[in-house]
C-alpha cells in the first residue's frame, strides 16, 4: 500500500519533471556509471523500490530524461523560434533560451551529449534523430544569415555545433549563487556568440595589417 501511494506520488506531473530533474543534476555531477538508483531515490525523499516503480531501469531513466530535455527544447526555444520570421532575432532568441534553460540548474539538457554512450542502441537513434532536428533548424537559421549577407564566411555545421558546445559547457562551470543572474550569462552568452570577444575597432585593426 506504501509502495502504491509512493508511485501515485511520483507520476503526478509535477514530480514526474522533479524525478527527471533530481536524477539530471546527480548524474551530471557523478556520471551516469557513478550514479546508483538509491542515490536518486534518496533526494528525491522516497524509497529505491517506490522509484522502481516508474523508472523501470537506470538506463530507461536516463532515456526518459534526455527525451524530457529534448522536450523542453523544442517547447520553449525551437517552437517559438519559427515563429520569429526574422533569422538574427530568431538565432539570439534560440541561443539566449536555450541557455536560459541550462542555467537554470538542471541538467536533464546538458547530460544528452556526454551520457549518450549508455543508451541502447535502439535509444540512441531516437536521440539522434530528435539532436540532429533541432541541430539542422539551428543551422537553416545560420544559413538565412548567411543569405542576408549577416554572417561571415563560416562552415555552418561548425558554427551551430560550436553554438551548441557553448551553450552545454555553461552547466559545468555557472553556479546559481553567481554574480551575474541565469538573464544576465544568457546575455553575455548571445553577444559573444554573434559579436566574438574583440572590439569592432581591434578587428579593423587587424584586418588592415593583413592588407
Amino acid at each position: 500500500m506504501a509502495l502504491k501511494r509512493e508511485r501515485e506520488q511520483v507520476l503526478s506531473d509535477g514530480r514526474a519533471a522533479e524525478v527527471y530533474r533530481t536524477a539530471a543534476q546527480i548524474i551530471l555531477e557523478k556520471g551516469y556509471d557513478a550514479t546508483s538508483v538509491s542515490d536518486i531515490a534518496e533526494a528525491l525523499g522516497i524509497t529505491k523500490a517506490g522509484l522502481y516503480h516508474y523508472i523501470h531501469g537506470k538506463t530507461q531513466l536516463l532515456f526518459d530524461i534526455m527525451q524530457y530535455g529534448l522536450g523542453e527544447l523544442d517547447r520553449e526555444v525551437a517552437e517559438p523560434a519559427k515563429k520569429i520570421a526574422d533569422p538574427e532575432k530568431r538565432l539570439r532568441f534560440m541561443i539566449g533560451m536555450h541557455a536560459r534553460i541550462v542555467t537554470r540548474g538542471e541538467g536533464a539538457v546538458t547530460i544528452l551529449v556526454d551520457e549518450a554512450r549508455a543508451l541502447t542502441a535502439a535509444q540512441n537513434r531516437k536521440i539522434i534523430k530528435r539532436k540532429r532536428a533541432y541541430l539542422d533548424f539551428l543551422r537553416a537559421t545560420l544559413n538565412e544569415m548567411k543569405g542576408e549577407g549577416k554572417l561571415r564566411d563560416v562552415d555552418l555545421t561548425v558554427a551551430a555545433f560550436s553554438l551548441l558546445g557553448m551553450i552545454n559547457w555553461l552547466s559545468r562551470w555557472y553556479r546559481a549563487d553567481a554574480s551575474l543572474n541565469e538573464q544576465q550569462i544568457a546575455e553575455a552568452v548571445v553577444d559573444i556568440a554573434l559579436n566574438g570577444l574583440t572590439r569592432p575597432e581591434a578587428r579593423g585593426r587587424r584586418g588592415l595589417q593583413a592588407i
